[in-house]
């Protein structure tokens, strides 16, 4: 395995990327779907059955982790991988997204973040330094900066300030990063839908010659277009040679017309909270079994998957134990629905390998709105 990070790109089909994260505890196959283990585990899941339905890596999160157990005690347990008994690849999100959307009574300044725990109402500060300070407590491979997200729509006095300031607390983060063999550090590009403040943005992250960069402030309420358009236009400013995550997105449909745009890595806790909530992502579309039409029928979710929640349990079973709040029916949900992410990330991956893409990538989509047709219907 190798001891320093590196992003290797294998294949190209359009502007699709196909290629490799290399790191001391293991590669991320990209395009990835990281599915999101905010507080050291990926609800309702065995980290065991995640690593076999083929993710490469997961997320954990600062904000909740340095509120419960607390990063110092993580620390001294071994790092988030021995404290979760999963020995491959974590990506940390810095908490700079939940604290603006989760804890009360914020005061921000240029040195971080002051605020109230949505847990107890106990006060913290979440600097730059402190955010890095935390996740090299936790021992992830790759650390995210400390940004600041404005929810759109906004003022463009609002969103410059913002961006202005994550580029600020970027340039504090790398210093605090310093050099970790092995490990990477993601700047944040931010500007809302302002296409010349997320160029700007864009820009001088890239200058910085980090190890990877992220698109953060999307899927955060605008519609899908101006989520992709801001995708156009904010790419051609990053490296080519160094891996694109586009932050908390998304849909299948969103997934494949991202990559379609240059996209290396995903995370989203859409599957894993849709899954606790009655819904079932397929190749179909997405299925709600709290619907009355699934009681008496005795189908699988989809026969053709290699899953055994999707294939081997009835839609029937499904919804009785949706209906019945049986713990058992977020369990089989969750992992169906992850098994899918997986499987699509996989025909991607295997895609682009072929320069197949753009037909998988419109199967896909044609896919999804004909399954979110019916469902609308149902």
């Amino acid at each position: 395995m190798s001891q320093e990070f590196a992003f290797t790109l294998t294949h190209t089909d359009g502007k699709a990327r196909r290629g490799e994260i290399t790191m001391p505890r293991g590669t991320v196959r990209t395009p990835a779907f990281m599915p999101v283990g905010t507080a050291g585990t990926v609800k309702a899941m065995y980290l065991s059955q995640v690593r076999d339905l083929g993710s490469d890596i997961i997320l954990g999160n600062v904000y909740h982790l340095m509120l419960r157990p607390g990063a110092e005690r993580v620390g001294r347990l071994g790092g988030l991988h021995e404290f979760a008994r999963w020995p491959w690849p974590i990506l940390t999100d810095s908490g700079g997204f939940q604290v603006m959307s989760l804890a009360s009574l914020r005061k921000l300044t240029e040195k971080g973040v002051t605020f109230r725990s949505h847990v107890d109402g106990s006060v913290h500060e979440l600097t730059p330094e402190r955010s890095i300070e935390i996740q090299g407590l936790l021992d992830s491979d790759i650390q995210m900066q400390l940004d600041e997200c404005v929810r759109l729509p906004a003022d463009r006095r609002e969103i410059e300030r913002a961006m202005e300031m994550s580029l600020r607390w970027a340039e504090r983060c790398a210093v605090a990063f310093g050099n970790q063999p092995g490990k990477a550090m993601f700047g944040i590009v931010q500007g809302g839908d302002q296409p010349d403040l997320r160029i700007r943005s864009a820009t001088e992250l890239a200058a910085m010659n980090l190890k990877g960069y992220a698109v953060g402030g999307l899927a955060v309420g605008e519609p899908q277009d101006v989520m992709l358009e801001t995708l156009d236009e904010t790419l051609p400013s990053l490296p080519v040679d160094k891996p694109r995550y586009l932050m908390g997105v998304g849909t299948p449909d969103d997934i494949v017309k991202s990559v379609a745009r240059g996209i290396d890595m995903f995370d989203c806790v859409m599957p894993t909270r849709a899954g606790r909530h009655g819904l079932a992502f397929t190749r179909h579309g997405r299925i709600n079994l709290r619907n009355a039409v699934h009681a008496e029928d005795a189908s699988p979710l989809d026969e053709t998957s290699d899953c055994p929640a999707t294939r081997d349990y009835s839609r029937a079973y499904l919804h009785h134990l949706v209906r019945t709040s049986e713990a058992l029916g977020g369990m089989l949900l969750t992992w169906n629905n992850l098994a899918y992410y997986q499987s699509l990330m996989a025909g991607i991956r295997a895609a682009i390998e072929e320069g197949r893409f753009a037909a998988y990538a419109a199967e896909v989509t044609e896919g999804w709105a004909r399954g979110e047709a019916r469902r609308k219907a149902a």
